[in-house]
């Protein structure tokens, strides 16, 4: 149906868009106040454009001024029941024979009922004087087939869920039943069954007429579960009659009182500053007839920022002109809230793996200096040496685990391995300390006891330092180790097929834990083809097992492959470590006596 465009060339046309609340509620003002007076208008000029059957169809029954004042509802009109129990004033013989008939036309089960009394006059129950043929539940009975029946005949459950109570309350106080929720529980044939039903009831001369549909419908039910698994919700607004209509949806966005929808301008004020221009364009399109796209707006409930998407569309009058607004509402804060979290995730990630990769280069440069390379002249010496740090993770660089094996100025050879307790760049730099701090101590000339004695109380003054352990000795010209062990496990031997812990009666506290303890050195005769493997605990832990179980698989380990190098030897540790689960980083020193 096509509509003839308004003549709006007497009228002021809309105003720039507003930038704060008070404009834009103040502009809603004027165009309603505007409709409202050119509707009035229109009706003084035409009156027969007022007694229209258009129009009356566009107003749902009700008269142009009536809908603008808010007037009486149909039904509600002088003349008729108006609900307060004075009988209606109708002519014939039986003022009812009429309702009898059209019964058949009402489109939700009714029912006319007559009170029935005891001797004192109280009203226990009623009869079914007349009903239609609308079946509110598959398993209820339409009253047409249940007129002469007594109602708690016909409605058992009417009793226990109050509804005959509420019936009879109607009748004697006169005041209608508007929209009573009854939760109706019946005992068929063994099985309950239940339907939450609304009434309406009104008595009139005697009798009364009750009207029940179900309270929500199967496709509201699914309307409703929609809005909920789409977050949306819907509202209109006539701009006319100022009456306001919300889905649930819309309420349980902006979590209102079901009974208490806003109005537009109340729409505004829990809209955010910063939105307001944008809410304004969308409202001022549609009060000029335009449907806009989606807007995404913000605003703020009850001290939360949500984000909506409306799509805002006129609602025309008979005259073309927008008489309503029509708003979609789709929630967005759930989405909103999960992206920023995607983000701020993600910016975690990015931030925690540039981290991670910085500490991997500055733990590789570190790993280069202090893991020192072995050169000829060891060699030189009859000495043999291999080495290896195993990370306890693929991508760790390096970490508190370290080795030293060097020539000294006067001839011995320096080997020394260590652990400082931790991981990451804190470890390694209390690796670096100990380490270098020995290779300083190692220029005296001094024993390995008293260098570990000296190291000892070096971390022992270092209130920030932790706890370590370390094996160091010398190996002499004439090939015997002198050592020297702070909480370190032994050293194993190799010769031939026997493999064995070093003797370590001598062995001291961690470093750092006993300030002014003196350590002991031990002296080990090397024979020629002896291989020593030095080892940090790493090696020999394992989750749930002792260690000395550890040291014990790695002898036999050893024993079972004599007579290889010291780089064949470190390579058969590593392919057992790396088939293992440890939770530590290792090291590995081997020197075989040539």
């Amino acid at each position: 149906m096509s509509f003839p465009l308004p003549d709006l060339s007497g009228l002021p046309g809309l105003p720039d868009v507003p930038d704060d609340v008070g404009s834009l509620k103040a502009l809603i003002d004027r165009e309603i106040a505007a409709l409202r007076a050119d509707v009035r208008r229109r009706m003084e000029t035409s009156p027969a454009l007022a007694s229209s059957p258009a129009h009356a169809s566009s107003l749902g029954g009700r008269s142009l001024e009536t809908f603008i004042s808010g007037g009486p509802e149909p039904g509600e009109a002088p003349g008729g029941d108006d609900g307060d129990g004075r009988p209606c004033d109708m002519p014939g013989g039986d003022p009812w024979a009429g309702l009898y008939a059209g019964l058949s036309a009402i489109p939700v089960s009714a029912a006319l009922l007559a009170p029935v009394q005891d001797e004192t006059g109280e009203i226990t129950d009623f009869v079914i004087r007349a009903g239609n043929h609308v079946r509110s539940a598959e398993w209820l009975e339409a009253p047409a087939g249940q007129v002469g029946k007594r109602f708690l005949e016909a409605r058992p459950g009417a009793a226990a869920s109050g509804l005959l109570a509420a019936l009879i309350a109607v009748f004697t106080s006169g005041r209608a039943l508007r929209g009573l929720t009854v939760d109706y529980t019946e005992e068929r044939h063994g099985r309950l069954h239940r339907a939450p039903l609304l009434y309406y009831a009104a008595a009139c001369d005697g009798q009364m007429l009750i009207t029940w549909v179900p309270a929500r419908s199967r496709t509201e039910i699914l309307t409703l579960d929609a809005q909920h698994i789409a977050s949306m919700g819907w509202g209109h607004w006539d701009l006319l009659s100022g009456a306001v209509d919300w889905s649930e949806g819309l309420h349980r966005i902006f979590r209102t009182d079901p009974q208490m929808p806003w109005s537009l301008t109340e729409l505004c004020d829990a809209v955010l500053p910063g939105e307001v221009p944008v809410l304004a364009e969308l409202i001022t399109s549609v009060l000029a007839g335009e449907e806009p796209s989606w807007t995404r707006i913000r605003f703020r409930v009850f001290g939360e920022v949500r984000t909506l998407d409306l799509l805002g569309r006129p609602v025309a009058g008979t005259d073309g002109r927008p008489w309503g607004v029509h708003l979609v509402a789709r929630d967005l804060t759930p989405q909103m809230r999960s992206r920023r979290r995607l983000a701020e995730t993600r910016h975690e990630t990015e931030r925690l793996r540039q981290q991670a990769a910085a500490e991997q280069r500055v733990a590789s440069v570190m790993r280069e200096a202090l893991l020192p390379k072995h050169t000829a002249e060891l060699a030189e010496l009859g000495l043999t040496v291999a080495a290896a740090y195993l990370p306890a993770e693929a991508d760790a660089a390096v970490g508190g685990d370290w080795y030293k094996c060097r020539r000294l100025p006067d001839g011995r050879v320096l080997v020394a391995i260590g652990d400082a307790v931790g991981h990451g760049l804190d470890a390694v730099a209390r690796m670096a300390q100990q380490r270098h701090a020995l290779a300083g101590l190692a220029q005296t000339g001094a024993s390995a006891g008293e260098m570990t004695t000296w190291l000892n109380e070096l971390v022992c003054s270092d209130p920030s330092a932790m706890t370590a352990t370390m094996i160091t000795g010398h190996i002499d010209h004439d090939h015997v180790l002198r050592w020297a062990c702070a909480g370190h496990p032994p050293p194993l031997l190799r010769r031939g097929n026997e493999v064995a812990p070093l003797p370590s009666e001598h062995l001291g506290p961690l470093l750092g834990l006993m300030p002014g303890y003196a350590y002991e050195t031990a002296p080990v005769p090397l024979h020629r083809g002896d291989l020593l493997l030095l080892y940090t605990d790493g090696v020999v832990e394992r989750r749930g097992e002792d260690i000395t179980e550890g040291i014990t698989s790695l002898s036999r380990h050893l024993s079972g492959n004599p007579g290889l190098s010291p780089g064949e030897t470190v390579e058969r540790v590593i392919a057992d470590y790396r088939r293992t689960v440890h939770d530590d980083d290792a090291c590995l020193l081997a020197i075989q006596v040539d």
